[in-house]
């Protein structure tokens, strides 16, 4: 008997956004864009286009390569289009969830794409529904358009100010009407979003990846809490006071950490140089005697090359990465976690046998695929395997669009001390990066960057919440949790 199971216990994020207005081939572009941001989400995709006010919509299960073909994107007409990678952290993984949502309604038609996670989604869905909305999907995204069906008002921007001062949490948004291409930033900045050119088109991109690939120039980053508006009169900025939070934001640091490309600019700075920095401060923090620094691939690289250069210790390749594996493979019913492990990674024997290494790793969050990891190191001679990590330990759940919400399933939290951690994981020595070596290895000032999932300080107030599953901590708005209905 065959059964399927994912290989890996990777933390996943919401998605990637793309959107372009302007351009002839729009379809062609937004799938570019989106094959750039697959790292993003390997779940679903879609893409909706604008073709004189006509909106057209396909989107699939799977990778953006398997999804769109030359036939289907030929199809995708008009000079304006959203997309969207997607892994779910809210909703499903079933198709009537992908993004772009396309929805049809009094005002016209809209689209949107979202990537992070409201955090008072269940309150304020319940009240839609008790008072007469009917959803499609299971996902928080769809409850911004029921909102701006609302509004007593069929002004776009007044629908979309008034969904916004309603929703709480994380989200960067890329949406579409039959006339505007819009990108949306929470107040916090959780989430990034860019704002390209391409000769005379406009350019809307979670990641700045995406701009090279299309061959579109950087302009800026969208601020958080801005909306702009993108249409035949060019590029419109709207700042509502009550999202202006100048002072302090909420980057998420795991994007510079693991989720962003190293090539991509995220929150002002160079992933990949970032990156380094923080390999080169936890060489500084847990220098150790050994033969080789070894990088996990493929985001330990950069950190990895920080360390070597900090230490002096030359930087090795002792583990290599099977890129073409998909999110799951097939194997026999004995469920073997090893087996997914090996299928993704393997190991360069004559390289790392007898010999004492650093494995520089961006992160450890469950704990299960670096265990096995280092057991395999074992079983090929190595002599010592010191583990370093470039963020320190996860010990809180996040609720802003990373798939790990309980704090039973992260590692640090399940032991209590460091060396309780070591000992599981079977490796002789291990070290985390501190709070404060991380933060200072970036641009801003601390206060700047949300660091929940590693200091349980969450920036948006949190409450304790009953769900049938567990009891969690979910987050609301920045003042007290209400009854939803007073916030309609």
């Amino acid at each position: 008997m065959l059964k399927t199971i994912t290989y890996n216990d990777e933390p996943k994020e919401y998605c990637g956004l793309f959107g372009v207005y302007g351009y002839k081939h729009a379809s062609w572009l937004t799938y570019l864009g989106l094959y750039a941001q697959q790292h993003r989400g390997q779940e679903a995709c879609g893409i909706v286009t604008n073709d004189k006010g006509i909106l057209t919509i396909h989107k699939e299960m799977g990778l953006v390569s398997d999804v769109f073909n030359e036939q289907g994107l030929s199809k995708l007409k008009g000079d304006m289009a959203v997309g969207h990678v997607r892994y779910s952290t809210t909703g499903s993984s079933v198709l009537k969830n992908a993004q772009p949502l396309l929805i049809d309604y009094a005002k016209g038609s809209v689209c949107i794409a979202h990537n992070g996670n409201l955090v008072n989604s269940l309150e304020l869905r319940q009240y839609l529904e008790n008072t007469g909305s009917i959803f499609q999907t299971t996902t928080d995204s769809e409850i911004i358009i029921h909102l701006m069906a609302r509004a007593k008002t069929r002004d776009l921007q007044e629908s979309l100010i008034y969904a916004l001062r309603r929703i709480k949490g994380a989200y960067s948004l890329v949406m579409m009407d039959n006339y505007n291409l819009i990108g949306v930033r929470d107040a916090l900045g959780f989430r990034p979003l860019c704002l390209g050119k391409i000769g005379k088109a406009w350019c809307l991109a979670s990641e700045t990846c995406a701009f090279d690939l299309v061959g579109a120039r950087l302009i800026r980053e969208i601020e958080p809490g801005e909306i702009v508006f993108i249409n035949k009169n060019g590029v419109r900025s709207v700042r509502p006071k009550e999202f202006d939070f100048r002072n302090r934001h909420a980057f998420c640091t795991f994007e510079h950490v693991y989720f962003s490309r190293p090539d991509s600019v995220v929150f002002g700075e160079n992933v990949h140089l970032v990156r380094r920095k923080l390999g080169s401060q936890l060489a500084k923090e847990h220098p150790v005697d050994a033969d080789f620094v070894v990088p996990v691939p493929d985001s330990g690289f950069s950190a990895a090359m920080g360390y070597s250069a900090a230490s002096g210790i030359p930087l090795e390749m002792g583990i290599i990465r099977n890129h073409y594996v998909g999110r799951t493979f097939i194997q026999p019913a004995q469920d073997s976690r090893e087996l997914g492990v090996r299928v993704k990674f393997n190991l360069l024997k004559d390289v790392v046998r007898k010999k004492r290494i650093i494995i520089v790793d961006d992160s450890i969050v469950r704990g299960t695929t670096s265990k096995i990891r280092v057991r395999n190191l074992r079983r090929v001679g190595v002599k010592e395997v010191h583990l370093r990590i470039s963020c320190p330990p996860h010990r809180f759940p996040c609720f802003y669009g990373i798939d790990f919400h309980r704090s039973s399933e992260l590692i640090a939290n399940r032991y209590e001390s460091l060396d309780k951690i070591r000992q599981y994981l079977g490796v002789d020595s291990l070290g985390y990066l501190s709070l404060e070596g991380m933060l200072g290895c970036l641009r801003y000032p601390k206060n700047n960057y949300c660091t929940a999932c590693w200091a349980g300080k969450y920036p948006v107030k949190a409450e304790k919440k009953h769900s049938k599953f567990s009891l969690e901590l979910r987050c609301c708005g920045q003042g007290e949790m209400q009854n939803a209905k007073t916030h309609l």
